[in-house]
């Protein structure tokens, strides 16, 4: 088996944008090989890698132990920084985030290969672990600062476009 980079230029022959046709091969007939499975015109929202093409959103909502009503004034704001912070250092786009004294909502963009157990894990975590130790009130309140549950759903595209389904076909 061949890379399509290892073979000669002159072999093959230029079908559409998307695929090329291996011609001479062993006499037979033509393979179509596909050299680009993504468009150049993505639509909006869809994010894509080498292999995939994805529109991948997820819905988290979670709260502190007890539902303590402790998601106020500064503790309110530096959650959202931290929150911000922790998205942006793993290549996550936020969507919305709305936070309740007594629960978070945050609608977050990210890659289908990274579980969504592991970013709320790394949020809830380094949330807990920061705002435990910029404020002393949270700890003498609560043993930890968020319960060990929370609820997550997906959100993304139904239906897809021509384009998308070009790249997908490689015609």
């Amino acid at each position: 088996m061949h890379r399509i980079d290892e073979l000669n230029p002159e072999v093959l022959t230029h079908v559409s944008g998307k695929s090329h046709t291996l011609q001479g091969w062993d006499e037979s007939e033509p393979i179509p090989i596909c050299t680009s499975n993504v468009s150049n015109k993505m639509p909006r929202g869809y994010t894509s890698s080498n292999t995939s093409v994805h529109f991948m959103n997820y819905h988290f909502v979670w709260c502190p132990e007890y539902r303590r009503k402790v998601i106020v004034d500064d503790v309110e704001t530096r959650l959202q920084d931290i929150i911000r912070n922790t998205a942006g250092e793993n290549n996550r786009e936020i969507i919305a985030l709305e936070t309740m004294p007594d629960h978070v909502h945050l609608l977050i963009k990210a890659d289908p290969t990274i579980t969504p157990n592991n970013i709320i894990a790394r949020i809830k975590g380094r949330s807990s672990i920061i705002l435990s130790n910029e404020f002393s009130t949270l700890t003498s309140r609560l043993p930890t600062l968020w319960t060990r549950s929370c609820f997550v759903s997906t959100h993304g595209q139904v239906l897809l476009s021509p384009t998308i389904l070009n790249a997908l076909t490689c015609k």
